[in-house]
């Protein structure tokens, strides 16, 4: 089962903010589809007259819906508003063999997934229910129709997949340390480094041929002016290409697809005593041939 969220400030809003819709009748009953014209290339939305029916073509009985439904779920109300009327006036209405149904959405910004949510499947695999949800993520680019295949992946090859590289920048991969590792969290990566604001880039996209070696650059991190870490990216065990074809067996990648290729020593939750970020603490990443990001905590 999956759900969808809607715009709102915090997710206990948007929950609320459904409880009004559902109790004014306004998407009571309706089943929101992303299709394409078997004549068109075009991304379309409409509503399901019925499970496996005709279609109401949404963006022939109003233009001025957007076209995806992303775009549409970002308009709020309005949108659902206009969407409920097609729906209750019949019109522009397709017969179903006229199109091909995508995927409900098809470029979410994130997909969130929780494990072990089910007592019978832990019952199974003879491991306890988690005391906490324990959360992955997919790639959209898992995402496929309601009716299309899925594809065993093929081997992926090194040889060529530097041509694929844009360019490099500074990345800072700030960790909430306690959800990565304390025990009632079950080891929450995805939580630990996924807050808002965990990733600074910067300062600039350089392109591959600006640089001399991109597998032989220092690279060193400073907290309130201190050097914290400092090595080679020749150090790196996994080289960009290594990286790039072996991810590449699993996911598509697209332009503008970010790797973050790995931290030097010097963490400090692996001091004596550890040491972590507060407010007020300013770090720097720095990178030769590329630059230096600067970040301040609040």
């Amino acid at each position: 089962m999956s759900l969808f969220v809607r715009p709102a400030s915090r997710v206990c809003s948007g929950l609320q903010n459904s409880h009004h819709y559902l109790k004014r009748g306004v998407s009571s009953t309706m089943r929101l589809i992303q299709f394409k014209h078997k004549s068109s290339e075009e991304i379309r939305l409409g509503v399901e007259q019925k499970e496996g029916g005709n279609v109401i073509d949404l963006n022939a009985f109003e233009p001025s819906l957007p076209c995806t439904m992303r775009q549409f779920l970002e308009k709020g109300e309005a949108a659902l508003v206009t969407a409920k009327r097609a729906q209750e006036l019949g019109k522009n209405v397709l017969e179903r063999s006229e199109v091909n149904l995508l995927p409900p959405v098809t470029n979410p910004d994130k997909i969130i997934c929780v494990g072990m949510n089910y007592a019978d499947h832990c019952a199974e695999l003879n491991v306890p229910t988690p005391k906490e949800p324990v959360i992955f993520n997919k790639f959209p680019s898992s995402i496929v129709g309601p009716y299309d295949s899925i594809i065993l992946p093929k081997e992926s090859k090194t040889a060529e997949a530097m041509e694929y590289v844009a360019g490099f920048t500074v990345a800072l991969d700030v960790s909430a340390r306690d959800w990565l590792t304390k025990t009632s969290n079950g080891n929450q990566w995805l939580l630990g480094k996924s807050f808002d604001t965990f990733c600074p880039l910067g300062p600039a996209l350089v392109t591959k041929d600006s640089l001399s070696d991109p597998h032989n650059l220092g690279i060193q991190c400073r907290v309130n002016g201190e050097t914290v870490q400092k090595s080679k990216t020749s150090l790196m065990i996994f080289k960009t290409e290594a990286l790039i074809a072996w991810v590449s067996q699993f996911v598509t990648l697209y332009p503008g697809d970010i790797f973050l290729t790995g931290t030097p020593p010097g963490v400090g939750l692996f001091k004596t005593p550890p040491t972590f970020l507060k407010p007020g603490d300013t770090i720097e990443c720095d990178i030769d041939e590329i630059g230096i990001i600067r970040n301040k905590v609040i």
